[in-house]
């Protein structure tokens, strides 16, 4: 049995940071970052369920021509990240009543819907970039046993190329899943390797006052390659998002709209309408999925 001290639940029964009980929730479920960002996506549907928020984590159930869909906000980073996979995998894969794991298990499909930065100078602010790998810098993953869901092969070469200091940690790199790849996948989206950071400022580069360990890493990024995948994106959940799903046998998978080309330091116009059109793109996709 999974004691009370490793499965917290609140007095009504819903898990402790989400706030949410099993019924709660679709097997489709849309994540964003920012919790004004839910109702962005939820505005469309034809009508909604259910609704609550506790700390950052908004989530909204409802049907969208049809289906059921869960839009869940998880906040910033990958420590949010393992709360939020965590304690969704509880409410369908563990009796919260006997603290069991359940026999039969359910998988969930996972959609993270952002924005991003693009390290590409050809790929243009407003455009659209899925992610095939999710690359880890954060080290959070590493607390797992993770050695069967990793790509090593990529590690090891992105460690060689940038002269990685292991004493940050080593990195780990796991892909997105094909069932969703397969769905989402259209000819005006970019594919590549998304590396997750576990900070804003000095993990992605950035210098205000305090000087950081490596001011050429991101140079190094932009010409890293790995069997023709380029590093296309820098954020700071995609690969905590593939991880944990893999581990727990859910269907994950990430997309960006490009607001901002570090590259060329352009900023995008409208990022809204970038946003906007990623959020009705995806929509539409999931209803098509059988």
């Amino acid at each position: 049995m999974i004691q009370s001290s490793e499965l917290i639940l609140n007095p009504d029964g819903s898990v402790y940071h989400l706030n949410l009980r099993p019924e709660h929730i679709a097997n489709d479920i849309i994540f964003v970052g920012d919790q004004n960002r839910v109702e962005k996506i939820t505005q469309f549907f034809d009508s909604i369920e259910f609704s609550t928020q506790k700390r950052e984590f908004k989530t909204q159930t409802g049907i969208y021509k049809g289906k059921r869909i869960s839009v869940m906000s998880t906040g910033i980073g990958p420590d949010n990240i393992d709360i939020v996979i965590n304690e969704l995998d509880a409410l369908v894969n563990i009796d919260l009543k006997t603290r069991q794991p359940k026999e039969e298990l359910t998988s969930l499909n996972i959609i993270r819907i952002g924005t991003s930065g693009s390290l590409q100078e050809d790929i243009p602010v407003d455009s659209f970039v899925m992610s095939k790998f999710g690359l880890g810098l954060d080290n959070m993953l590493r607390s797992y046993l993770i050695d069967d869901v990793s790509n090593v092969a990529l590690e090891d070469a992105f460690i060689t190329h940038t002269n990685w200091d292991i004493r940050k940690g080593r990195p780990y790199a796991i892909s997105c899943s094909e069932k969703l790849e397969q769905l989402i996948e259209s000819d005006k989206i970019f594919k590549g390797i998304t590396a997750t950071a576990g900070g804003f400022y000095g993990p992605q580069g950035r210098v205000l006052r305090l000087n950081i360990q490596d001011e050429e890493l991101n140079n190094k990024m932009d010409n890293f390659s790995f069997n023709d995948e380029r590093i296309t994106n820098l954020e700071m959940e995609t690969a905590a998002i593939y991880g944990l799903s893999s581990l727990l046998g859910h269907n994950a998978l990430s997309l960006n709209a490009i607001i901002a080309n570090r590259a060329s330091g352009t900023f995008s116009e409208d990022p809204y309408k970038a946003v906007d059109e990623l959020i009705s793109y995806t929509l539409n996709k999931i209803v098509n999925n059988k």
